[in-house]
């Protein structure tokens, strides 16, 4: 497509786009003066979907009528809510329903899965993350490294960019792994950088390492909802992800675990809970744990109801568009953010996101200034800034507009 930067050509591209009635369904911040905010922070929180207070409502109903008889008797019953959600994200992720579970927090989920897929052994004892990888995830590794009676700095490799650069290459991922082929236990990376906005090949990596019997984990975080996955086919081994980004689910809300199906029936070691026991001898209270032969086995406790009913509120309408839809607009929102504001005649500011990348588009200001950030934020745009030098702004498929990013790109022109 060729673009321009007229505002024409923005409202020209919101009446052909098929999606464009989407925005109806959400709630956008208001400003004072009763426009609309320019939301374009859909990576850090999602906005709320007008059906939300209608499903989380219709649990409040069922409990006050119910009390606890609604874990069988409420129109969604309790008891297997979350399996409500199992096809609804099975779809979004590329995998089978039984390889997905809505449960916990994603930092919670992340160290439920290397309690099972970090098992380090003798010299095959490391851990591959990226070096700027977000914090949590270090932090998670490390203090397993450490539970193991390792030490961070012997047994963590961090994959930088090469001097000079931002990204990390595909080429030097491989090459890291292929150095610690018979050294490395696990490589936990980010679907998609938090920072940078890269996404990295899940394929690739998880095709090479596997060649060498290292286990792959993925943080899907930013990917979730933005890109397209398919991690029953590329054979990933466990993935995590929070809900309350590009799924739109509410501050906190419940999280979400992949485990591929190869991995159902191997016994694996785990932190065993009550809801992840084999259902037709749960309530028996059996003193010997066996698990439930599909992800959910990996569950500790019942999972809070009004936070999954605005995690299925958010899925129905991923169920009503389908990801293909949202990726297809996504890839021509962000192309032509990325077109404007090349078109910036400016040095003040550098895009640090490559092309392999979903919404975000990840923003450099020289010098780390974050009075430029001040400054758009006065103006009316939601985005967020990231130290030591970064503004990120997501424009989101589903509620986003091409004269939201139009606007974007007139007020940051006018500030530079």
């Amino acid at each position: 497509m060729i673009y321009n930067t007229s505002i024409d050509f923005a409202i020209e591209l919101d009446e052909n786009d098929p999606l464009v009635s989407l925005q109806e369904k959400f709630y956008f911040p208001v400003r004072e003066n009763g426009e609309k905010h320019i939301y374009l922070c859909g990576n850090s929180l999602g906005l709320q979907a007008k059906k939300t207070e209608d499903f989380v409502k219709q649990e409040l109903d069922d409990w006050k009528e119910l009390g606890v008889e609604g874990h069988f008797h409420a129109r969604k019953p309790w008891l297997p809510y979350h399996e409500f959600l199992s096809e609804s994200y099975s779809k979004i992720v590329g995998s089978k329903p039984s390889e997905v579970v809505a449960m916990n927090t994603l930092s919670v989920n992340l160290h439920l899965m290397m309690v099972s897929f970090y098992r380090p052994e003798n010299r095959r004892n490391k851990i591959i993350i990226e070096a700027d990888a977000f914090p949590s995830d270090i932090y998670a590794v490390e203090s397993h490294l450490s539970h193991h009676g390792l030490d961070p700095a012997e047994s963590l490799i961090k994959l930088k960019p090469r001097d000079g650069e931002v990204i990390i290459r595909s080429e030097d991922i491989i090459k890291v792994i292929e150095e610690n082929s018979e050294t490395a236990s696990l490589i936990m990376l980010g679907g998609v950088n938090y920072y940078t906005g890269q996404v990295f090949d899940m394929k690739l990596i998880t095709h090479e390492a596997h060649k060498h019997n290292i286990v792959v984990g993925f943080d899907l975080a930013h990917a979730v909802g933005n890109i397209e996955l398919f991690l029953n086919e590329w054979g990933v081994d466990f993935a995590v992800w929070c809900s309350y980004k590009y799924l739109n689910s509410g501050p906190g809300s419940v999280a979400g675990v992949f485990i591929h199906e190869k991995h159902h029936n191997n016994n694996l070691e785990r932190f065993a809970g009550w809801w992840g026991h084999d259902k037709e001898s749960r309530f028996k209270m059996p003193d010997k744990f066996i698990p439930i032969n599909t992800a959910e086995g990996w569950q500790l406790s019942n999972p809070p109801i009004l936070s999954l009913a605005a995690v299925r509120a958010s899925l129905s309408i991923f169920d009503e568009v389908g990801m293909r839809a949202l990726i297809q607009k996504s890839k021509i929102l962000t192309s032509y953010l990325d077109y404007l504001l090349s078109q910036i005649e400016t040095d003040r500011i550098n895009i640090i996101t490559p092309d392999d990348r979903g919404c975000q588009i990840s923003i450099s200001v020289k010098n780390g200034n974050k009075d430029l950030f001040n400054k758009i934020t006065e103006r009316g745009v939601i985005a967020d800034w990231r130290e030591p030098d970064v503004i990120r702004v997501a424009p989101v498929p589903l509620y986003n507009s091409y004269l939201d990013v139009y606007k974007f790109y007139k007020i940051l022109e006018d500030i530079l």
